[in-house]
């Protein structure tokens, strides 16, 4: 390895399954050094849980896997997992195990505020209506359910602010993180004290939002923490704007994220509101937007699915006129956190392969219904849809998001950009430069193109009509009593 022309820098992904770190070289965008630990998960029934003490554990580990690297690092950020509820004691250790972002147990919750106030006065709020997934509902089904933990609860987080603070000692988030909690205000950029008190949460309880360009602070002196006290650390965001800056995101320019979840966002210059709660109104880690939408069920689903039926995830096979839901954990795009998987319209002659494409099908269908309503109207409608993620690797789903959306489709080389944007932010801080200019200059978009293909119109006409048809059955059990 050559040595590096800039300062070195950190940025750390701390997502679902695992905790990741790049030491990454400033001027160029080289990764010099990388780590990784995994986590835990636990729960069933919609429930998703994780102890964020595992996650510094992680943090270290990773750090420590960089070497000597990461002790000569100038700046870190943490980008991560957005709007799980960690709650924290006085003594800052947490109260119970951190509640995910895709735990559903709060889905009455989420029906009774948004009743309270109404959807539209969410949404001309906060950007749209709180869904299982937003942290708002994630502490009113603690307060319901577990009053004794919301009352020993001294300080609430999210995942990404809890490694911040571990770090530096001061409790902080961003405005990209905090707006996917559902009580920080798009409009006014601050929390929104009539929907705390709905809540029942004191504004005491949560962190600082730091600007952009502010620092969170400095690391401290912490057994184990091979990073130098003194190191710059920067606010860090949600895994979504970490990976938007560390694409160097334009506006109107669209991503098609596929992992666990699947997400489809865009930078916009417009504060988005969507009384329907289709697209969640976040606001991103540099002063825009990033209207997105999620769900729930991606590649562990399909994977899933692919096991089921023994076959390998690469082994679709075209025609056929079945339709598989991949609904496997409920969904939050389209609002259904009820459902359960579905399949339909299995013939004598229908193969384990086209079952298995029916289900890539079913994946994707949902983002890209979602797609015209993340983008403005001024976006390229020929714009190649950028496609990042584990499931972006895949010729299946590259296949299917070429065939659904007649779009043409590119594929950057880079590989885990919420850990790069991260750097990215950490470097834009220390350098003072725009965190996207710095992505931009590292390159890491660039990858291969792969040309438009013929829309298939059949395939999404069959799935829309099931999903509409399935109607009472897809929304779960609850709802038919």
């Amino acid at each position: 390895m050559t040595a590096p022309e800039g300062p070195l820098v950190i940025g750390v992904d701390s997502s679902t399954q695992s905790t990741k770190a790049l030491v990454v070289d400033s001027a160029t965008g080289e990764v010099v050094a990388h780590g990784q630990a995994p986590h835990t998960v636990t729960g069933s029934d919609g429930a998703r849980e994780s102890d964020p003490e595992q996650w510094w554990r992680a943090l270290t580990d990773a750090l420590q896997q960089c070497g000597p690297a990461a002790g000569r690092a100038a700046a870190i950020a943490v980008g991560g997992q957005q709007h799980g509820l960690v709650t924290l004691d006085a003594a800052g250790r947490p109260v119970r195990p951190a509640m995910l972002w895709n735990d559903v147990r709060s889905a009455p919750q989420s029906e009774r505020l948004i009743g309270q106030l109404g959807a539209g006065t969410w949404a001309e709020r906060t950007g749209g209506p709180p869904g299982p997934a937003m942290t708002v509902t994630k502490w009113a089904w603690l307060l319901e359910n577990e009053p004794d933990a919301a009352r020993a609860t001294a300080a609430v987080r999210l995942p990404h602010d809890y490694l911040t603070e571990r770090l530096t000692g001061r409790g902080t988030t961003d405005r990209g993180d905090a707006s996917g909690t559902g009580w920080w205000a798009t409009r006014t950029e601050k929390y929104d004290e009539e929907i705390l008190l709905l809540a029942g949460l004191s504004p005491d309880l949560l962190p600082e939002v730091a600007g952009p360009s502010e620092a969170a602070g400095t690391v401290r002196a912490l057994p184990g923490l091979p990073l130098a006290p003194g190191t710059l650390v920067a606010p860090g965001t949600g895994d979504n704007a970490a990976a938007a800056l560390g694409l160097g995101l334009r506006p109107g320019r669209p991503v098609l994220s596929l992992g666990t979840s699947g997400t489809v966002y865009a930078v916009s210059r417009q504060r988005p509101v969507d009384p329907s709660g289709t697209v969640s109104g976040f606001a991103d880690a540099r002063g825009d937007w990033l209207p997105l939408a999620c769900t729930l069920n991606c590649t562990l689903a399909v994977d899933r699915i692919a096991a089921l039926l023994h076959l390998d995830r690469e082994a679709v096979e075209t025609g056929g006129g079945s339709v598989v839901l991949p609904f496997l954990g409920g969904e939050r795009t389209p609002h259904l956190p009820h459902a359960a998987g579905l399949m339909y319209g299995l013939r004598h002659d229908t193969t384990g392969g086209q079952l298995l494409q029916a289900a890539y099908d079913g994946a994707v269908y949902a983002l890209l219904a979602a797609l015209g309503r993340v983008l403005d109207e001024d976006a390229d409608p020929g714009a190649p849809l950028l496609l990042i993620g584990g499931g972006a690797q895949g010729a299946a789903w590259r296949e299917t998001v070429r065939r659904l959306s007649g779009r043409p489709v590119q594929v950057p080389v880079a590989k885990e950009l919420v850990a790069l944007g991260a750097a990215a932010q950490a470097a834009g801080l220390l350098l003072g430069e725009d965190a996207t200019g710095v992505a931009r200059r590292w390159d890491t978009a660039r990858g291969p193109q792969y040309a438009p293909l013929a829309v298939d119109e059949p395939a999404l006409h069959r799935i829309g009509a099931t999903l509409s048809e399935a109607g009472t059955l897809l929304r779960g059990k609850e709802h038919r009593e």
